[in-house]
């Protein structure tokens, strides 16, 4: 099985690294990650500029390509032809915090794997709860990432659909399982900060505390709450089952 990793927090991300070691064990992987960091940057199709790819490597040394382009972009350009094998698997992430609920629409690492769908691939997005104190151990994240692509290779993935998997910053001894959940609710705090540049030009800065979420136990949200990992079945197809009498 031939395996695309990237992510959107740049291809010296410590998560990328982390990706890189447990999706290795289930076959040849290669690297096409964005050069800086893109977290929040949503799904992205850049067509006004030409992209750019670099050889570069990982935090350990292994080889990785780096684009300037968007984690969308590094999927797409990947599929087009800048890696000429066939892609069997696109695997985004671990992104350092956890991309519940809305979260998704707006996350790079979940885009860069639906991206994958769209162009006919199975893809898995993976993150991590941010820590609660001091440096990210991703060890529970390698637990669940080989959970997940053992899953995968006994059954696959059904057209049209990818996977958003979420991980609590945990030890891997109080993980209490794995969940299949549906996409919560999210609550976002955000505040407008005004400010003054340099020039005395206004420019206006999005902030706000951490989101929180509706806590429901069958959702993603409830299920990190909870102590377990959980696993949201996305779709491309955006249609609301809802009936309007509008047309003509």
């Amino acid at each position: 099985m031939h395996i695309l990793i990237t992510n959107d927090d740049g291809v010296r991300g410590p998560g990328l690294l982390a990706l890189y070691q447990a999706a290795s064990k289930f076959g040849q992987v290669s690297v096409l990650a964005p050069q800086q960091n893109w977290s929040g940057c949503g799904h992205v199709k850049t067509l006004e500029r030409p992209l750019r790819v670099f050889e570069t490597s990982l935090l350990d040394g292994t080889p990785a390509l780096a684009s300037d382009g968007a984690p969308s972009d590094c999927v797409a350009l990947a599929m087009l032809g800048i890696i000429p094998q066939a892609i069997d698997l696109v695997l985004s992430g671990i992104n350092t915090s956890a991309n519940l609920g809305d979260d998704a629409t707006y996350s790079g690492t979940v885009m860069a794997a639906m991206e994958g769908m769209i162009q006919g691939v199975p893809a898995i997005a993976f993150s991590q709860d941010r820590p609660r104190s001091g440096v990210q151990d991703f060890g529970i994240s390698a637990c669940v990432i080989d959970h997940v692509l053992k899953a995968f290779v006994q059954d696959g993935l059904p057209a049209g659909v990818f996977l958003n998997v979420n991980v609590p910053d945990l030890p891997v001894s109080e993980l209490k399982g794995i969940k299949m959940t549906h996409q919560g609710k999210r609550i976002y705090h955000d505040r407008l900060d005004k400010k003054a540049d340099p020039r005395g030009g206004t420019y206006y800065w999005i902030g706000g505390e951490v989101p929180t979420g509706e806590y429901d136990a069958n959702s993603d949200i409830g299920a990190l709450a909870d102590g377990y990992a959980s696993i949201t079945p996305l779709q491309g197809d955006l249609t609301a089952e809802v009936k309007f009498d509008w047309g003509d």
